[in-house]
């Protein structure tokens, strides 16, 4: 039982260890969601102008092109 178990919990922390990110990729995260929250912060700005909704979404499309999935850069709103 004690070696199943010895198994089994080594078995696990490999699986952890496997599954977390390198230095490397932990970097290129921060730097991705920081130029996500900085286009954000352009469309942000887009709308405060007056620029319409529609000019701003083109806006933030092109600045998060290759930074996150969908069309409001990996963030939706709910209206």
């Amino acid at each position: 039982m004690k070696k199943a178990l010895l198994i089994l919990s080594t078995a696990l922390l490999a699986s952890v260890a496997m599954a977390q990110h390198s230095e490397k990729e932990v970097k290129e995260d921060i730097q991705r969601h920081r130029a996500m929250a900085a286009a954000h912060e352009g469309a942000a700005k887009c709308l405060e102008a007056g620029k319409g909704e529609k000019v701003c979404t083109a806006e933030l499309q092109a600045a998060c092109k290759g930074l996150a999935l969908g069309k409001y850069c990996g963030m939706r709103h709910a209206h």
